[in-house]
């Protein structure tokens, strides 16, 4: 027959689990990996739906008139890139995230020339940062 179990022979000790820094930047890792994978795949779609908004607006008038290419049809082509850009940080983050980092910085000069779009321009600097540390991240936890 059993015998009851005492105080001692009932309590089980837990695991211990030690959280890392590693965890920690792993994890934002994958949230700047999601992140711009996801965004720029959306708005290079909406460049041609204008659901979230007319995207012509933030053209600077000196592209079109320079390029001699309409704004609208202008700004498809940048949703086309801009859906390349997610794919590849998808495949090959580490230069995916630097190719996303100069593509903002490409943004952000635009903006400067368009007076009233100072704070977008600041705005896409700090995602800039952001695909940045991605692409530096990368280094360290994508298996190339």
């Amino acid at each position: 027959m059993s015998r009851p179990m005492t105080r001692a022979e009932a309590v089980v000790e837990a695991p211990v689990t030690t959280v890392t820094v590693s965890d920690y930047a792993h994890q934002a890792y994958m949230i700047l990996l999601v992140a711009f994978v996801v965004a720029p795949i959306v708005a290079g779609l909406d460049k041609y739906f204008n659901i979230l908004t007319d995207w012509t607006r933030y053209l600077s008038p000196i592209v079109p008139s320079r390029t001699g290419i309409a704004a609208s049809t202008f700004m498809m082509i940048v949703g086309a890139v801009e859906i390349v850009a997610g794919l590849i940080v998808a495949f090959k983050p580490g230069f995916g995230g630097y190719l996303v980092m100069l593509w903002l910085w490409g943004i952000i000069v635009n903006l400067l020339l368009i007076p009233g779009f100072y704070d977008v321009a600041l705005r896409d600097f700090g995602l800039s940062l952001s695909a940045l540390a991605l692409a530096r991240l990368s280094h360290a936890f994508d298996k190339y």
